[in-house]
């Protein structure tokens, strides 16, 4: 083989060489990567471990400090935060076993019903509202006050007004005792695209409340007649709770469903006085220990659910099984 002939395949040896350098050291890079990832999860593990021993070890001190403050005599505090619905934080089940174990407790010296709600539903509302009235007579010494922080409107001044007395700040928002349903109606846009709507039903209103179907006047006179039996039902509960401290008569707008500050409120008679919790525990009952008996998810609960979730997310990358990701 001549000179020429070799030159050129030795070239292309070379070249060879280098992809296959190239090709090595990109190979670990990518191992290099692979491995620092893996290592990275399980440090993070590790430290999700650590973290859950942490709340494993000091919840259970958590609890005995919350022990030792029941042991003396306390003002016993219950938050009602967010909407009022089945399932929630602030649902019936989780207010009523808040305020069972808090007139049950012997040290209890007053109840406060700490307030920052929109509202929701009737049913849920009701149910805590009865509550209240039942556990009041039961245990007659110790007063049960509902304090508004920010927000005590519909369904959460409906509970309020069951209680023995009614605080707020001079700039909360109180009130809206009113019921509400609303919904969208597309008729118009599914004509505009030519879509037909088609319905199947058993019974001739059973789809009164479809979006897509117009309205029919003598369904709407009735689903304003069962909204109007719900706020006759929500008026009537109010003006059972809060008696002829209402100004109504003066203030037919009372039930309207507006929402007025605390100071506005005070004068209507829709609250008692002006304060903090911390005011009436101190100035008012008496005993201004508070110890929180809010049915809640533990610390450790809800940090078992995340390292839970993350501790599955984290195994299922280290195994390799990463799905589509943009990151």
């Amino acid at each position: 083989m001549s000179d020429e002939w070799k030159a050129p395949e030795a070239q292309k040896n070379g070249e060879d060489k280098s992809w296959q350098l190239l090709e090595k050291t990109l190979l670990a890079g990518v191992q290099e990567q692979r491995r620092a990832r893996r290592w990275g999860i399980f440090f993070k593990l590790l430290t999700f471990v650590y973290l859950f021993g942490i709340l494993a070890l000091f919840t259970p001190m958590m609890d005995m400090d919350k022990a030792a403050a029941r042991g003396s005599n306390h003002t016993a505090l219950i938050e009602v935060r967010g909407m009022i619905a089945d399932k929630e934080a602030a649902s019936a089940d989780n207010i009523v076993a808040s305020l069972r174990a808090a007139f049950e407790d012997s040290k209890t010296k007053g109840v406060i019903l700490r307030i920052n709600s929109p509202g929701g539903s009737p049913v849920q509302s009701g149910y805590v509202y009865d509550e209240i009235r039942r556990l009041r007579a039961q245990y007659p010494d110790i007063k049960l006050y509902a304090v508004i922080s920010d927000l005590g409107a519909s369904g959460a001044y409906y509970i309020a007004s069951a209680a023995d007395q009614i605080y707020a700040d001079k700039a909360s928002l109180v009130g809206s005792i009113g019921v509400t349903a609303a919904g969208y109606g597309f008729v118009g846009t599914m004509e505009k695209l030519g879509v037909e709507r088609r319905t199947y039903t058993s019974g001739e209103h059973k789809s009164f409340l479809d979006p897509f179907q117009p309205q029919k006047p003598e369904e709407t006179e009735f689903w304003q007649s069962v909204l109007d039996t719900t706020h006759r039902q929500f008026i009537a509960s109010v003006k059972q709770g809060r008696g002829d401290r209402l100004k109504d008569k003066e203030h037919p707008e009372l039930f309207s469903g507006l929402v007025w500050s605390g100071e506005q409120a005070l004068q209507l008679g829709l609250v008692d006085g002006l304060g903090s919790a911390s005011y009436v525990a101190r100035d008012v009952i008496g005993e201004k220990e508070l110890v929180d008996f809010t049915v809640e998810e533990s610390p450790l609960d809800r940090f078992s659910k995340r390292l839970g979730a993350s501790v599955a997310e984290h195994l299922a990358l280290w195994m390799g099984f990463q799905g589509p990701s943009l990151r």
